[in-house]
């Protein structure tokens, strides 16, 4: 969240215009070429930073600014807080064609990196091997005494994610070489603190000593990233980078990586264009490079493993030992991919940190490393890792689920581990209700996670609890919310916590009446049942309207399209009516957030025709309960359309064989009863304005009926002259509108027309399966439309073609 402040300077960034923009281009133009920058220079450099990167779109700088800052950035007297500053502006303009950056000539490591980094950003694969090139030779001039080689690391490492064949054979060998001595010998003495000793004494050199332990104590084995000092060393900031760059030069660099050398290969490097970098102790001569570096990174990982089980002395030493914790494993993973020596001594190492790990709620992100490691070894060591599942999905959503950070991480743990869950894949599906607490909290960010994940996670089992608990997702977020403010005392909730407004919400939670129902929403796992969760709704109603409440409100109608794109792939037909009556039974059943009612109803509008197509005797198997819902009170004109329209379209015996003349009948009687209440009913606060598409669908379903079952012509007939009056004389007492008038009228022209040739309606309107499937009628290359429209004339009374 950004502070008042840097929002409104983000805005003012974003709303410049260009002429202001070339002003400041002049004036940093100016101010460059002065001899001597003074701090005017830095202050116009941040503020054109700022406009270029405050937007998405590209700034356009001229051409001389664009040069200058070339120029100042490859100056050798240049101050080193301008050339950050010309790198940073430079690197947001990339790519360009205006840029002509080279550093062929720069020997100063510090500016070559800045350098570097531009060249980077324009994405030009021949100047990014260049550049490999170029840093290489520079680390293999370099003497002991010469500049660092800190500034050069980053580099090598995104040069090798973005071209890892820029790098020959023989520089990975020799690079990975000098990694593995980097991770391992770095010094454990901290660095030289210079001191003045006094105002007449001479300046003096003071050995700080050796480095500690994030306890305190002296550290009494080799440096890591997670020792501690004033000051360090040349090589021992080397050992932090190269650690930080270790599992992508692994990956990279090993079995099946794009510059993976030879591992039997066990030459000395003769000849080596680095062969000065790979001078190390004698026992580095009796594995090869690449050997060498993953004994080393074990060894790194088994110390950072030990020294994660110290107590930090400082907030921030306790987090950098989790982060360190998480990526040591994750290297150990990568280890054991590419060398499977290495598995037996990582579970000798695994095993017990995962008991510690469980029992310790700070740590509880280092846990999803653990369990990956298991999914990838746990049967090639024969461990049975399903405790390690059912833990992982069972407490950590119902506890965490309020962590961002941990949220996203377990949800692309989720994803990236799906091809290997295995026999474990269940334990996955049946832990959805919690997986969807962290969806519940975390909507904006986490939705299209989910989108992606849905296929995989519902099945025929959990496809009808799954439903029910995405319609009740914006009262999950509630009943989470809840859940959290009732472990805050009354006095440390801010005065406009709803909680303290509306003290029936916390009492809720004690009263035993509902408590079966907010244990069923909070559930860890599929029950297999469902519950009608209207008490909770009014319970939970003054917390409707909070922020992230609505907001997860807003992306149910995503994820209802996600999941019915993924099981219709495999509905038979009994689920598919099962959720055919879920969506009539719910479509007035939802908790009421501002807006979510309606979008819900869109996308059950549009996805009750298609379980119908799915399965098209649905609609004769569960006559029954549509003629209820067509018959019984109705909360909004999408899904009742649609229900009609299914109807009209499949209550056929071409459909189902069991269709009689009787269920015709009856749905015809009752969509007649429909259609004379929503034209002759005035609109109230109770009962809206019928949207008049619902009117023309009922006159067409009518219809359809009818040409099925030929006694209701003259009764449908009837019906459908009057509609046409009362459409002329604009008399309905709904009153849709002009637009709504005309499309009644023309409607109900149309179907007359059609019932004076019986015979042609009942081919329109319940057509073969071989004509219905194609759909020729929707083909304007066909001659069906030509026949509708010949036909049409025919009927006309004013074609006078027709007796009587």
């Amino acid at each position: 969240m950004f502070t008042t402040g840097a929002e409104s300077l983000l805005r003012q960034a974003r709303e410049l215009r260009d002429e202001e923009l070339g002003r400041l281009c002049a004036r940093v133009c100016a101010l460059l070429r002065e001899e001597d920058w003074g701090p005017d220079a830095p202050d116009a450099l941040r503020r054109l930073f700022l406009i270029v990167s405050a937007t998405k779109y590209n700034r356009r700088l001229e051409r001389p600014c664009l040069a200058l800052l070339q120029t100042t950035l490859c100056s050798p007297t240049c101050p080193e807080q301008l050339q950050l500053l010309c790198a940073a502006v430079l690197r947001e303009m990339s790519p360009c064609d205006s840029l002509s950056l080279s550093c062929d000539h720069i020997q100063n490591t510090r500016q070559l990196g800045l350098v570097a980094s531009v060249l980077l950003a324009q994405g030009d694969q021949q100047q990014v091997r260049s550049l490999a090139q170029r840093v290489l030779k520079v680390l293999e001039s370099r003497q002991p005494e010469g500049p660092s080689l800190r500034h050069l690391l980053p580099i090598v490492s995104k040069v090798t994610s973005l071209a890892p064949d820029a790098l020959r054979e023989e520089q990975t060998r020799a690079l990975s070489k000098r990694l593995g001595d980097w991770l391992r010998y770095a010094s454990v003495q901290q660095a030289v603190a210079h001191s003045s000793g006094g105002f007449f004494s001479t300046p003096r050199a003071r050995q700080l000593g050796p480095v500690t332990e994030v306890d305190g104590a002296v550290a009494t084995d080799f440096f890591t990233v997670l020792s501690t000092g004033q000051r360090f060393t040349e090589d021992q900031w080397l050992n932090v980078q190269a650690f930080s760059m270790l599992r992508a030069w692994l990956l990279d660099s090993g079995p099946g990586g794009s510059s993976a050398p030879d591992a039997d290969d066990k030459s000395e490097l003769e000849g080596s264009t680095l062969s000065v970098l790979s001078a190390a102790s004698t026992a580095g001569h009796l594995l090869p490079p690449q050997q060498w570096l993953r004994e080393k990174a074990f060894e790194y990982c088994q110390r950072l493993l030990e020294q994660s089980n110290r107590r930090a002395l400082k907030k921030a030493d306790s987090d950098l030992q989790k982060a360190c914790l998480v990526e040591a494993v994750l290297v150990l993973d990568v280890l054991c991919q590419q060398d499977p020596s290495f598995l037996y001594r990582t579970l000798s190492c695994l095993k017990p940190l995962h008991t510690r790990l469980r029992g310790d709620p700070a740590w509880v992100r280092a846990l999803l490393p653990v369990a990956q490691f298991f999914l990838h070894h746990g049967e090639a060591a024969a461990v049975d890792a399903e405790a390690v599942y059912q833990h992982l999905f069972t407490r950590i959503p119902a506890e965490h689920f309020h962590s961002p950070m941990l949220a996203f991480e377990f949800v692309q743990f989720c994803r990236d581990s799906l091809p290997l869950f295995g026999r474990s894949l269940g334990i996955l599906r049946t832990s959805f209700p919690n997986l969807f607490k962290f969806l519940a909290w975390n909507s904006p960010s986490l939705t299209s996670d989910f989108v992606a994940l849905l296929p995989s996670l519902v099945d025929a089992g959990t496809a009808v609890e799954m439903l029910h608990l995405l319609l009740d997702l914006p009262c999950l977020t509630a009943a989470l919310d809840l859940q959290l403010r009732s472990l805050q005392a009354a006095s440390e909730r801010p005065p406009w916590d709803v909680s303290i407004r509306a003290p029936g919400c916390l009492e809720a939670l004690r009263d035993s009446q509902v408590q079966g129902l907010f244990q069923h929403l909070l559930r860890a796992h599929a029950s297999g049942t469902v519950e009608r969760l209207t008490p909770l709704y009014r319970l939970l109603q003054p917390l409707a309207g909070c922020a992230r409440v609505v907001q997860c409100a807003e992306a149910v109608p995503t994820l209802l399209r996600a999941f019915f794109s993924a099981v219709t792939q495999f509905a038979d037909g009994a689920l598919a009516s099962q959720l055919a009556l879920l969506l009539l039974e719910r479509s007035d059943s939802l908790y009421q957030v501002p807006g979510y009612e309606a979008g819900v109803h869109r996308v059950l509008s549009s996805q009750f025709p298609a379980l119908c197509k799915l399965h098209p005797p649905l609609v004769v198997e569960q006559a029954k309960e549509l003629l209820e819902f067509v018959g019984g009170p109705r909360s909004g004109g999408h899904v009742l359309t649609s229900v009609v329209w299914a109807i009209g379209e499949y209550l056929s015996v071409s459909w189902d064989r069991r269709c009689t003349v009787e269920q015709i009948n009856n749905f015809f009687e009752a969509l007649e009863a429909l259609l004379f209440e929503v034209t002759q009913s005035r609109p109230s606060t109770t009962l809206p304005k019928c949207p008049p598409q619902v009117i023309t669908v009922l006159m067409t379903t009518l219809t359809k009926l009818a040409s099925r079952s030929q006694d209701l012509i003259p009764r449908v007939s009837l019906l459908l002259s009057k509609m046409r009056t009362l459409a002329q004389s604009a008399a309905t007492g709904s009153t849709p509108g002009e637009e709504g008038v005309g499309a009644i009228h023309t409607r109900a022209t149309e179907l007359l027309n059609l019932l004076k040739m019986p015979s042609v309606a009942q081919f329109v309107f319940t057509p073969s399966v071989e004509v219905s499937e194609p759909r020729y009628h929707r083909d304007t290359n066909t001659a069906l439309p030509l026949v509708l429209r010949t036909v049409s004339r025919l009927v006309e009374r004013e074609a006078g073609l027709l007796p009587g």
